[in-house]
């Protein structure tokens, strides 16, 4: 049982460190360094904070703890977990795969900087509800945390708004994670993402709505209708060209504004019974190639 306590090889990189012995003399020093902070914790509750400077531990400069036993202090020892939280910046990785609103797939990673700015409250809410009485728990809650804060925002937008509106998503993104940083006792000084990326096939959805002036309902349509002709052709009983027929009829629909029925076709028009294609007086269908009846 020391009768100084102290965080003297902390490093650059350790954010929290725990007093190995929670058997504390009543009248020892604590010794808090520079951008530290102690904290005394029992039963999952942090209870009295120190800050720079050489403290004596006694019942008046610790009224927390002493409130918390009931002033019921008997002999010269108490038991109680001390904690040791740096206050210096630090930096963070994050990276994970999330959904847009429009339920492309998002893939992101990225850096974060840091420092506690409420010890009490970091201790609450991450070292105790996380256990994370070491620096490797708290990366590894963080990191966790950043990614759900990221793809929780990001399902607010579409694959066309994440992508060219990136200044004003990130930093909306920006604002909702340092709100919840500061929730639990933290301060973000920065977030910058390294890459943000989509699969193959949402890329080129992209390239298509910026390039060639469609929106991304008829790109989707477009998609859906492509795939349900590939599903018609492979069907049983379908003949040669049944789904480019589908494609045809499909794509005349959309160029005409969506129309359907007499409004969107010619009075009297006949459609191969094959596969849809327009006749347009032909005796043979110009895509299957069946006789018409």
């Amino acid at each position: 049982m020391a009768d100084a306590i102290e965080w003297s090889n902390a490093s650059p990189d350790h954010i929290v460190w725990r007093y190995p012995d929670n058997r504390i003399k009543w009248g020892s020093q604590l010794i808090v360094m520079e951008n530290q902070a102690a904290i005394f914790y029992r039963d999952g509750k942090a209870l009295d904070t120190f800050l720079a400077g050489r403290h004596k531990l006694t019942t008046s400069s610790m009224p927390g703890l002493v409130g918390w036993l009931q002033k019921k202090v008997k002999g010269d020892v108490f038991e109680a977990t001390c904690i040791f939280i740096s206050r210096s910046q630090f930096q963070g990785k994050y990276g994970g795969r999330g959904q847009t609103s429009d339920l492309a797939p998002l893939m992101f990673h990225g850096n974060f900087w840091f420092r506690v700015k409420e010890p009490k409250i970091f201790t609450n809410e991450v070292v105790s509800n996380q256990n994370a009485f070491s620096t490797k728990k708290v990366n590894d809650f963080l990191r966790s945390f950043m990614n759900e804060q990221i793809i929780d925002e990001f399902a607010h937008y579409d694959l066309q708004a994440v992508f060219t509106q990136l200044d004003e998503t990130s930093l909306k993104v920006k604002t909702k994670v340092r709100m919840n940083f500061e929730r639990i006792g933290l301060e973000l000084v920065d977030l910058k993402f390294e890459g943000i990326d989509t699969t193959e096939k949402y890329r080129e959805r992209l390239f298509f709505m910026k390039t060639g002036g469609v929106s991304g309902q008829q790109l989707m349509g477009a998609e859906t209708m492509k795939e349900s002709a590939e599903s018609l052709g492979k069907s049983p009983g379908a003949g040669f060209g049944a789904g480019m027929g589908f494609m045809g009829v499909m794509g005349q629909q959309m160029q005409g504004g969506g129309q359907q029925g007499p409004a969107a076709t010619p009075a009297g028009a006949k459609f191969c019974a094959n596969c849809g294609t327009a006749l347009e007086g032909a005796k043979f269908c110009p895509n299957c190639g069946s006789k018409v009846g």
